[in-house]
């Protein structure tokens, strides 16, 4: 199961961390609150995204919390961002206790908190709660440049990576190679690699195509199709209609031209929320600091300087995709009082 898998020890937040290690001595005598965020694999979208959210909302002891040229997250918290195998694992870590938060997929989220579609006749994983919507995220199916595979079904029969054993990705690869009628180990060959491993080995030859759920533009897409040349191959369409119906979570949308290099056209595809989740039993005061360190002016300077999807991550979309899932009380609290409740 997900939940006995160790979080991997990388972490990015290096800045808060050394801003710890920089303070006074009385300071460093403070016993600082650690949070720590399940992201997932290098190479994705969720890794580099958290490692900016957790400078945000980092405010060390001995640092300026909330002064003016100060910092403006949490005082005395330092976060940091693990990296995971992403959604399905998040959801496990944070509802085990080994996380205090983690980035999930919408679809993923609804139905680990009611036991439902993919882990129905599992226990329900009710302390997870809703702290903010941040990006929309891609389904992309990739293939080299020189591939002679145009759609999905050429696919029947190949290698395809569909992402890690307990990742959102490997969910939203298999509602849409289903809904073309395409089995695991019946019409193809699921290798479960991260995006990173999957494009190393389409770089070598040894599987044809690579499938995942991403905010574009992703890392390994990026160093993959300027290094090696890269299609992606398009999701729309009655298999498009199948997954939404299956999966109300996922909309259509597109891999724009100019996501990548080579591209020479806007690719049609699905698209699905990237929600930032926390436990219920992180203190209200915790959270209501993050939600409003998220949506503070400064992280909106480290959102848009920091990555590309950084600049998609906007309080207008803040509250898309919770479903039936609670707010966490902080957060809750925050969106009354800035009137968006």
């Amino acid at each position: 199961m997900a939940e006995h898998t160790t979080i991997s020890r990388r972490v990015l937040g290096a800045g808060a961390l050394g801003a710890a290690l920089a303070a006074p001595a009385v300071a460093r005598a403070q016993a600082p609150s650690f949070f720590r965020i399940g992201t997932g694999a290098a190479g994705g979208t969720y890794f580099p995204i958290g490692g900016i959210l957790a400078n945000a909302i980092s405010c060390p002891p001995g640092s300026r919390c909330n002064e003016p040229g100060g910092n403006v997250g949490v005082p005395g918290m330092i976060a940091v961002a693990q990296a995971t195998q992403g959604s399905v694992q998040n959801v496990n870590l944070i509802h085990s206790g080994n996380a205090e938060s983690g980035f999930v997929q919408s679809d993923v989220l609804h139905w680990s908190y009611t036991a439902t579609g993919l882990f129905d006749g599992r226990p329900r994983l009710d302390r997870l709660r809703f702290a903010a919507h941040l990006f929309p995220e891609h389904i992309h199916a990739a293939v080299r440049a020189d591939s002679p595979f145009q759609t999905l079904t050429d696919l029947r029969g190949r290698r395809i990576a569909v992402g890690l054993q307990a990742s959102g990705a490997r969910v939203g690869s298999e509602l849409i190679l289903e809904a073309n009628g395409m089995i695991g180990g019946r019409d193809f060959t699921a290798e479960f690699l991260n995006q990173q491993q999957g494009v190393e080995r389409m770089q070598d030859r040894n599987l044809e195509a690579a499938l995942t759920v991403a905010g574009y533009p992703s890392a390994a897409f990026v160093e993959f199709c300027s290094r090696t040349g890269c299609r992606f191959l398009r999701i729309e369409g009655e298999a498009a209609q199948r997954v939404i119906e299956r999966a109300p979570f996922y909309s259509q949308g597109v891999i724009p031209a100019t996501a990548y290099e080579g591209m020479t056209e806007d690719v049609p595809t699905l698209t699905v929320g990237a929600c930032w989740i926390v436990r219920d039993s992180v203190p209200e005061e915790t959270v209501y600091g993050i939600v409003r360190s998220l949506w503070s002016d400064p992280t909106r300077g480290l959102l848009d300087r920091g990555h590309a999807k950084g600049r998609e991550i906007i309080r207008e979309r803040a509250l898309l995709g919770r479903g039936v899932v609670p707010f966490h009380p902080g957060a809750e609290r925050f969106y009354r009082e800035a009137g968006m409740l």
